[in-house]
């Protein structure tokens, strides 16, 4: 534990302290009589009686530094700089607001100004805390990074992970948790078995203990421990004891405290130490009124200009769901010397110069992106001195050790680690070992890459990669098989892709790499070892358009991944028996290409659709949805569907074989429909 630190302030230094108090405390003052008053439509927590934490923790951050929030972070938000005016319209939903109104109270944000978001989800702010420290330095800047927290998230995972990785790489970041004694309803003393110093000392990080109402206190020493950070100190757990004065959310009606204790806690008001201080310092009580005064005024106007700002035209709801493709990083921005002469070992590339192996496509799409742009980086569990577990990222750690990163077996924080490494403008590509293990970090996927550019009203940038890989048909069981791809189709914000060859993997990942929107890269593992022409250099495949990979005239079938080339052995044996069928490869899962589906279906007035997923609700039942709705009338016979039946995929090789549909079963589907 280290030593609280002697204040050496001066009274300008302590005045404006006092002032960014008070901006906080008539702002929180402000939203609780608006959301009384039915003006603030959504929920709101207020951090009366936490100002000082807020201040004091931002005083020695410069704009190029970054804090995330919580859900309780208006504090924070205005403490580092972002103006009172937008954030109230942003409270009341105004186009005006600092995310256009798509945020509200629980998801201020402004990147731009290094306010990476408050957030709704307990804890989720920390790994990408994580991934704007790690950005930090890779590119050895001396900036810092503040991940506030309450003492409620402790208890979640992602606190692990983010505060383990922190040490682990000795990241420039200041956990710092404001411990207001309740957690929601729950006291601390139910919660929380040892101490965060205890924690602090497991993880191997340094711990300071801080009176959290003492606005100087504070300031004095995170002004210290930045100092250190950006010198190249490692990780500290900051914990600062303060007490918030309102309930949870406004209209908690508190009945797990007693008035007692609140009114006990408010005798330690931040604003009257604050003041005292001062007035020992010689500063007068006038000078003290006429801060008073002006803050006040300055809210006055905010709450004018907030109320003036129009409300959110809905024909303009869908614009920040994604970024615009005119925000992709270019094609040809820097010479490719590497890919065909490679560097270093590979495996595949030189024994046949007209071929390769998806495997190799996959390493050569890497080591390109990572030798044209150095903001790109690669991490995931075994990526880096292992070489990925299929050998797929081999050597590329040996050529950039700072970029290729090994991380422990951390999903929530590997995926956090890409939404604030993207945030921060780089372009992370991770890995996720198997594509089920995405049970274990979904919220970084959902309410976070996939959601934080849309509630940021366009200014959170994330352009990243999560690549993974699937696969049944060799006994991997339940728990290693699944085909998850509707899962993250059903989630608004993210591209799922699913490549069938080496040319497609290396042209669709390097197209993924170079996306400004969070893409998850699912390859087959079974595709690994197949072999295809190699494409030039140059080559990219766009993405979000399928492409016809064999023409016909009598039935479509569409398809995606593996069950491409089953699809394709399958027309070529029902070719003899006079059925001409037009496969399509979608290559992007979601979003759908929907035209070349329905220009296909016109032609053959047939379809069926194949995965390996399991049947139900998967992008078969979409289509389906699709033939029927805009493609009614061109229907000869009804949609039929092709996939694993409704089951956990099963361990003994028989079973397998009776879930897993193959190229028998959709030559089977397709003799049915043409029957029609």
């Amino acid at each position: 534990m280290q030593a609280q630190p002697q204040i050496s302030m001066d009274a300008d230094g302590l005045l404006e302290l006092y002032r960014g108090m008070l901006v906080i405390r008539r702002f929180e003052e402000l939203a609780s009589t608006l959301y009384r008053d039915g003006e603030i439509p959504g929920f709101v927590h207020l951090c009366i009686g936490q100002e000082a934490t807020a201040v004091g923790a931002c005083f020695p951050l410069r704009r190029t530094d970054v804090i995330t929030s919580t859900h309780r972070g208006h504090g924070h938000c205005l403490a580092k700089g972002l103006e009172p005016g937008p954030m109230l319209a942003e409270l009341l939903g105004r186009e005006g607001g600092t995310c256009r109104g798509r945020g509200g109270s629980m998801h201020i944000a402004d990147p731009e100004l290094g306010v990476f978001g408050a957030n709704g989800i307990v804890a989720a702010g920390l790994p990408i805390a994580v991934g704007a420290a790690t950005a930090a330095r890779i590119r050895d800047e001396p900036s810092v990074v503040v991940a506030f927290f309450g003492d409620g998230a402790v208890a979640q995972g992602a606190f692990h992970e983010a505060v383990n990785l922190a040490s682990l790489w000795r990241l420039p970041i200041v956990f710092f948790c404001e411990n207001n004694h309740y957690a929601e309803f729950s006291s601390e003393a139910d919660q929380q078995p040892v101490s965060l110093s205890t924690r602090a000392m497991g993880y191997g990080i340094d711990y300071m203990a801080l009176p959290g109402n003492d606005v100087a206190v504070v300031a004095t020493a995170m002004s210290e421990i930045v100092d250190r950070l950006r010198n190249g100190g490692g990780p500290i757990l900051v914990e600062a004891e303060t007490y918030r004065w309102h309930g949870h959310y406004e209209g908690d009606p508190e009945r797990y405290r007693s008035r007692e204790e609140v009114d006990e806690w408010i005798t330690r008001d931040p604003l009257i130490l604050a003041a005292d201080r001062l007035l020992r310092c010689g500063v007068s009580r006038a000078t003290l009124s006429e801060v008073e005064v002006a803050v006040d005024a300055s809210l006055t106007a905010a709450l004018t200009w907030a109320r003036n700002s129009p409300e959110p035209d809905p024909a303009t709801l869908l614009e920040e769901v994604v970024a615009p493709l005119d925000k992709a990083r270019p094609a040809a921005d820097m010479p490719a010397a590497s890919i065909g002469r490679p560097a270093m070992p590979s495996a595949g590339l030189g024994e046949d110069e007209g071929t390769f192996r998806t495997m190799d496509a996959v390493r050569a799409a890497l080591e390109h992106e990572l030798e044209t742009d150095p903001n790109v980086f690669l991490a995931g569990v075994d990526v880096g001195k292992g070489g990925n577990v299929f050998a797929l990222t081999r050597g590329l750690h040996d050529r950039w050790p700072d970029r290729v990163r090994d991380t422990p077996i951390s999903e929530t924080a590997v995926i956090g680690l890409a939404v604030g490494a993207a945030m921060a403008g780089m372009r992370p590509v991770v890995e996720l070992m198997y594509f089920d293990f995405i049970g274990v970090c979904f919220d970084q996927l959902l309410n976070q890459a996939a959601k934080l550019r849309f509630m940021t009203g366009g200014r959170a940038t994330m352009g990243l990669t999560l690549r993974t890989q699937f696969g049944a048909g060799r006994s991997s069981g339940s728990q290693h098989s699944q085909s998850l791809e509707a899962l993250l189709a059903h989630i608004p914000g993210l591209t799922v892709v699913m490549p069938s060859t080496p040319a497609d993997t290396y042209g669709l990942l390097r197209s993924a790499i170079r996306d400004p929107n969070p893409v998850v890269f699912v390859e087959n593992r079974l595709l690994y070892g197949q072999r295809g022409p190699k494409p030039p250099l140059d080559h990219l495949v766009p993405l979000r358009r399928g492409a016809i990979v064999r023409p016909g005239r009598d039935v479509t079938v569409v398809s995606v991944s593996r069950m491409v080339h089953e699809a394709l052995a399958a027309a070529e044996i029902l070719a003899t028996e006079g059925i001409d069928v037009e496969v399509i490869d979608l290559r992007t899962v979601a979003p759908l290409d929907r035209s070349i589906v329905l220009k296909s279906l016109k032609r053959t007035s047939r379809l069926v659709v194949a995965h390996e997923a399991v049947t139900d609700f998967g992008i078969g039942a979409e289509l389906a949805a699709l033939a029927a709705d805009e493609g009614f009338w061109y229907l000869d016979a009804p949609v039929r569907r092709v996939g694993a039946l409704t089951a956990p995929a099963p361990y003994a090789p028989s079973l397998e074989k009776a879930w897993l549909p193959d190229r028998t079963t959709i030559i089977d589907t397709v003799r049915e429909v043409v029957k029609n």
